[in-house]
């Protein structure tokens, strides 16, 4: 070796490599961001419930009675939430209408019992009925065409849409009959009082 190249290695061999990573720097933008998100979901929280706020007019849900008779048809499935009739992302989220859950609906002569596991369970009498269709999305759940089971109801004096999905989407078509005929009977005695 020369002389030249054993200077150039032993200056090699005392210099220090740089730090490849400035902790604190790191650590600040990781703070940082998990305060851009916490702020995220703090304003998404106020919103929801400034929009339950505005919704404030709309009455309580009626429970089932007790006593109801012999069901016509039962549905197992989800709940994915209600909106204002006709306006498919105008979610309604009063007294738990807006909340996503497991659903058990009951259609009898009385009206429609829907129970929600962990949340608010409500009954809608039958002369409150207004039809029920097929559907792709409601409340921001977007499904294939005719998967979604769409119940139109009214409560005080707003017309509300909620939707629902079956474990067996093949029984849609069979509610969307029966709610359907219900509403038809129940306008047909009405107007021969």
């Amino acid at each position: 070796m020369t002389p030249g190249a054993i200077r150039l290695a032993a200056g090699a061999a005392e210099q220090k490599s740089a730090e490849v990573t400035d902790w604190g720097a790191r650590i600040a933008w990781v703070i940082g961001l998990l305060l851009f998100i916490a702020f995220v979901y703090w304003l998404m929280r106020q919103g929801w419930k400034w929009r339950g706020a505005l919704q404030g007019n709309l009455p309580e849900l009626p429970a089932a009675p007790g006593g109801l008779p012999e069901h016509r048809l039962v549905l197992t499935g989800r709940y994915h939430g209600s909106t204002t009739a006709g306006q498919w992302l105008d979610r309604i989220v009063a007294h738990g209408l807006g909340v996503r859950s497991r659903v058990e609906l009951t259609l009898t002569d009385e009206g429609l019992e829907v129970v929600r596991p962990g949340a608010t369970d409500f009954f809608v009498p039958a002369a409150q009925l207004r039809g029920a269709r097929l559907d792709k999305g409601i409340a921001g759940k977007v499904l294939t065409e005719g998967g979604l089971l769409v119940v139109t109801w009214a409560h005080g004096d707003t017309l509300i849409d909620s939707g629902f999905r079956s474990d067996r989407a093949a029984e849609h078509a069979a509610w969307v009959e029966a709610v359907n005929h219900m509403n038809t009977s129940t306008t047909t005695e009405g107007a021969e009082r």
